[in-house]
């Protein structure tokens, strides 16, 4: 009985060892050079994750050998000592297809997965990394972002090369390196127009700048709203800043053949908007415009007028003004004018530089052109008003109370303000219709 149970309790003594052994074999060892991890059984663990003694995650490999150096699952990355790379950028020359050709930029979280096909914001800028977790420069995400040289999304004022594929429509005379400027919002994002629109405009820092559906920065004359009249287009100076105030250039390409001349005067808009007003003969007081205190008036095709313009009053009537040929502003005062027939004709304006009606200075004016007897005439009546006045050849209004005389013997008798008040000896007096300002010849 005593052997029996000897037997026994060395039976259970060499289970115990035997279990101690295998527990002592499991976890990482070493064999044939390389390193291994051992389950409970004592049997090499594959394609799995292990914690080191330094709790650290390693991998084992289809051979149960730990990697080294070699992407895990095309998402994690272990490097030389086997550990999994976590929380930060690491250089690679080899991408999870395994591709040797360059070496790219990798950002891995804290869990070690390798950021892929998205943005990620570090230290306040953005990065892209593609669908291989590649960090990306140049132009990202369907060429709404420019990278730099760095990863970082670009943002502000950038002059880049466009995208592949676009077109420049680039003036072949302008030398040019084929850069041209765009506009990054703070989270890098290109500025485009939101609405699907062809143009949009941007106020930045003040001043107006226009971009087309590419993002590109416009510059010169750019048909904001539409072709086919100078007030759908806007103005962009050679830096983009929309111009404002007199501007000369050439008009619109499309447009050209509408003007006189290749290069003419506009006036800007804060946004490049030129002023524009009615054809010439159509414009009406409303439409004058004030500049520095001088008045303008500008034509359908956007240029200041000048010469004598026939202009529309409040009451609906019509007088003439007169726009200087140089600086284009209304004139006051008197002023020689010569009309389609080549003489010179006097002209008085108001302080207004509206066309006067009546004496003025001893000379009778309708709509601010003199009034003449008819050469050889030496007098003649005009009704100016429903008030006929005699006027000599020079226009002076004549004041007689005794009577003048035509070279055909009438006799005319005007009062102190040269009033007609007899005609021979009746006082039935009219008078011819006042000559008017040459644009209603």
């Amino acid at each position: 009985m005593k052997r029996k149970f000897l037997l026994i309790a060395a039976m259970v003594f060499a289970m115990s060892a035997g279990a101690a052994m295998t527990s002592l074999a499991a976890g990482w060892t070493m064999q044939n050079g390389a390193w291994v991890y051992l389950d409970g059984d004592g049997v090499p663990v594959y394609n799995e994750w292990r914690r080191g003694a330094d709790n650290l995650w390693r991998y084992l490999d289809g051979y149960g050998v730990m990697a080294l150096n070699s992407w895990v699952d095309d998402e994690y990355y272990v490097d030389e000592n086997g550990i999994m790379v976590s929380g930060g950028w690491r250089q690679l020359s080899v991408s999870p297809n395994g591709d040797t050709s360059d070496v790219h930029w990798y950002y891995f979280q804290d869990t070690g997965k390798a950021v892929k096909n998205k943005w990620l914001k570090l230290n306040n800028r953005w990065y892209h990394f593609n669908y291989e977790g590649i960090m990306e420069t140049g132009w990202v995400d369907d060429n709404m972002y420019f990278c730099g040289d760095d990863g970082a999304a670009l943002t502000g004022w950038q002059r880049l090369y466009p995208p592949d594929g676009t077109d420049l429509q680039l003036d072949p005379f302008e030398e040019t390196d084929g850069k041209v400027w765009y506009y990054f919002n703070t989270s890098g994002k290109k500025y485009v127009p939101a609405d699907g629109s062809e143009y949009t405009e941007k106020r930045i820092d003040g001043v107006y700048y226009c971009f087309d559906d590419t993002g590109m920065m416009q510059t010169g004359w750019v048909p904001y709203n539409g072709t086919g009249d100078i007030s759908k287009y806007r103005y962009y100076g050679s830096n983009g800043a929309s111009v404002t105030g007199w501007y000369t250039a050439e008009p619109p390409a499309e447009l050209m053949g509408q003007y006189e001349s290749d290069v003419d005067w506009f006036y800007f808009a804060r946004n490049g908007e030129p002023k524009v007003g009615p054809r010439e003969g159509e414009a009406s007081t409303s439409d004058f415009f004030r500049i520095n205190g001088k008045i303008y008036l500008f034509n359908e095709k956007g240029n200041p007028v000048y010469g004598l313009q026939k202009v529309q009053e409040a009451d609906g009537q019509y007088t003439a003004y007169y726009f200087d040929e140089k600086d284009r502003s209304a004139v006051k005062g008197k002023v020689d004018i010569e009309e389609s027939n080549g003489i010179k004709v006097t002209y008085y304006f108001g302080s207004a530089g509206r066309g006067y009606t009546g004496v003025y200075s001893g000379s009778l004016y309708y709509m601010g052109r003199i009034q003449t007897a008819t050469e050889g005439m030496r007098y003649e009546t005009v009704e100016v008003n429903n008030t006929v006045y005699l006027v000599n050849e020079a226009g002076r209004v004549t004041k007689s109370t005794s009577g003048v005389k035509d070279t055909e013997g009438v006799k005319y008798i005007t009062d102190k303000n040269g009033v007609v008040v007899k005609i021979d000896d009746s006082t039935s007096v009219a008078g011819r219709v006042p000559d008017l300002p040459d644009w209603e010849a």
